[in-house]
């Protein structure tokens, strides 16, 4: 892991944590645990500053190029909840993959305990696209 530990922007910190204690978790038992994974390493996370935030982390909003141990590589877009769109490859926060891939970084490489089994995922690239506007849940 680049920077020691997942990073979060302050905002997207307190977000996070309000939507994953409404949410109960989910409904079905594999994204409970992955949702729970994610908890537990809030509780390690570095936050700071938007002005702090490294350009290479993802975040809400980011998009995301990565390869997955099969050799698959993806796009996608990390969104709140409200903004997913499997179409525009636009995956929500409380998915399995979402979960996994926040507050890491470029050539971060990811082992992830996925519904369909453990997973390694090595981040290729991140672009931020637009900023996260807190919205009240």
């Amino acid at each position: 892991m680049k920077y020691g530990s997942i990073i979060l922007e302050k905002k997207e910190f307190v977000y996070l944590k309000r939507i994953l204690n409404i949410s109960g978790y989910a409904e079905d038992h594999e994204t409970q645990k992955c949702l729970i994974t994610l908890a537990n390493e809030l509780k390690s996370a570095h936050i700071v500053d938007d002005s702090e935030m490294p350009k290479d982390v993802i975040r809400f909003n980011s998009r995301v190029t990565l390869v997955l141990e099969n050799g698959i590589e993806k796009e996608l877009q990390l969104v709140i909840p409200s903004e997913r769109d499997i179409q525009l490859n636009k995956i929500s926060i409380l998915t399995p993959m979402g979960s996994a891939l926040i507050g890491y970084s470029t050539d971060d490489t990811i082992i992830w305990d996925f519904p369909s089994g453990k997973q390694k995922i090595k981040i290729i690239d991140v672009e931020q696209e637009g900023k996260f506007r807190t919205i009240e849940i």
